[in-house]
C-alpha cells in the first residue's frame, strides 16, 4: 500500500524552486545558456537534499552523463526519509527566455507518490496538447477541430470566440494550428518558449489566457498535468514523434500514436505537490527582483489532495542565507 502523506510538501518544494531561481537570476540576459542550465540544476539538486522524502527523479535534465551531473533521470533526491516519491524537476523552463532577458521563465518541481508519473518508454520528446482551466472541463477534445474546441471554450466561459486567447508555441510544426486559430478569429499569443507557463496561465483565473494548444515537450506535458491535477483543469495530449527513429521506437513498443493521454494518465497519484517560482516577469508571477532590503521571489505552491493554492512572496537576505546554505549564489562578477 502507498505510504500515507499528511504534510503539504509543496511548502518544502518552494524552497527548492526559490533556490534555483535565486542562483540563476543574476545571469539574466547574458546569453550563457550552458552556464544557466548547470547553475539551475545544481542549485535545485542541493536544495532537494533537505526535503523529507525518499525521491527519485523521473523527469529531469536527462540520462546520467558528464554533461548531466545534476538532476539526472534515476537520481535519488531528498534526505532519504519516507515517503517514496516520484520527482519531476525542471530547474529552468524557458532557458532561452532567461538567456535573453525575456519574460515567462520559471523554475518548477512536482512530486507525487512513487510510480505516479508517465515514464515515456519510447522517448518520444513531443506531444500534441490542449490544456484548459476547470471552468472548461469536459469541453475539449483532440478528436475535434480547433474551431470546435474554441467555440466550446467560448461558450463555457460566456465570451465570444473573438475574445478567446490561445497560447501556442511558435514552431514550424504548429503553423497549421496557428492558421486555424486565425481563421476562427480568436486572439493568438505566440510564445517562443515555456509552454508549462502557458498552460499554468490557462488554468488560473483572470490571466487573460484561455487555452494552450499545439505541440510541445513530453516532459512539459507531465508537469502541466501535475499543475492541472492541483488546479482542477483538464488536458488531452498525444505522442508526436519528431523523426522516424522516435516513431519506430513507439511502434516497436506497441504504442498507438492515436492514443489520447489525459491528466490521470500522465499523473496517476492522488497526492501531487507542485511549486513554481518566477525567474523573469510573467502575467501571474513576478520575476526575481533586487532591492536594498534583499532579493524578492514570487512562487505558487499547490497540492492536489487538498486543492490548496498558495501565493508565496519571499524576501531573502543573501548575506545571511549564504552563511548556512550549500548553494552558490552567483555574484555579479561571476
Amino acid at each position: 500500500m502507498p505510504e500515507k502523506i499528511d504534510r503539504n510538501l509543496s511548502l518544502e518544494l518552494t524552497r527548492v524552486t526559490e533556490a534555483a531561481a535565486l542562483a540563476m537570476a543574476r545571469l539574466m540576459g547574458r546569453g550563457e545558456t550552458n552556464l544557466l542550465r548547470q547553475v539551475a540544476a545544481q542549485a535545485m539538486q542541493v536544495a532537494m537534499r533537505s526535503v523529507d522524502v525518499d525521491g527519485t527523479v523521473v523527469i529531469g535534465e536527462g540520462p546520467e552523463s558528464e554533461e548531466t551531473p545534476s538532476l539526472f533521470i534515476g537520481e535519488k533526491v531528498g534526505n532519504g526519509t519516507a515517503p517514496k516519491m516520484d520527482v519531476a524537476a525542471v530547474a529552468l523552463d524557458g532557458l532561452r527566455l532567461l538567456s535573453l532577458g525575456l519574460p515567462h521563465a520559471i523554475s518548477i518541481v512536482a512530486m507525487a507518490e512513487e510510480n505516479s508519473f508517465y515514464r515515456n518508454p519510447a522517448q518520444v520528446r513531443s506531444m500534441n496538447k490542449i490544456a484548459v482551466g476547470p471552468e472548461v472541463k469536459g469541453e475539449i477534445s483532440l478528436d475535434q477541430s480547433v474551431e470546435w474546441n474554441l467555440r466550446n471554450i467560448a461558450r463555457a466561459k460566456h465570451i465570444e470566440v473573438s475574445e478567446v486567447t490561445v497560447v501556442v508555441l511558435d514552431r514550424p510544426r504548429n503553423q497549421q494550428i496557428v492558421r486555424e486559430v486565425r481563421q476562427v478569429g480568436a486572439r493568438l499569443n505566440l510564445i517562443s518558449d515555456g509552454d508549462i507557463n502557458g498552460a499554468l496561465m490557462a488554468a488560473l483565473p483572470n490571466t487573460g489566457v484561455d487555452v494552450l494548444l499545439g505541440i510541445g515537450g513530453t516532459d512539459q506535458a507531465v508537469l502541466t498535468a501535475c499543475i492541472l491535477k492541483c488546479l482542477g483543469g483538464e488536458m488531452e495530449c498525444r505522442l508526436y514523434p519528431r523523426n522516424t527513429a522516435e516513431r519506430q521506437r513507439a511502434l516497436a513498443l506497441g504504442l498507438s500514436l492515436e492514443e489520447t493521454y489525459r491528466v490521470t494518465d500522465l499523473v496517476k497519484g492522488q497526492n501531487v505537490f507542485v511549486s513554481v517560482t518566477g525567474v523573469t516577469e510573467s502575467t501571474r508571477l513576478e520575476g526575481v527582483r533586487y532591492s536594498e532590503s534583499g532579493v524578492h521571489t514570487h512562487s505558487l505552491n499547490m497540492r492536489s489532495k487538498s486543492g490548496t493554492l498558495r501565493d508565496v512572496r519571499s524576501r531573502h537576505r543573501l548575506e545571511k542565507l549564504m552563511r548556512y546554505s550549500e548553494i552558490e549564489f552567483l555574484t555579479p562578477t561571476h
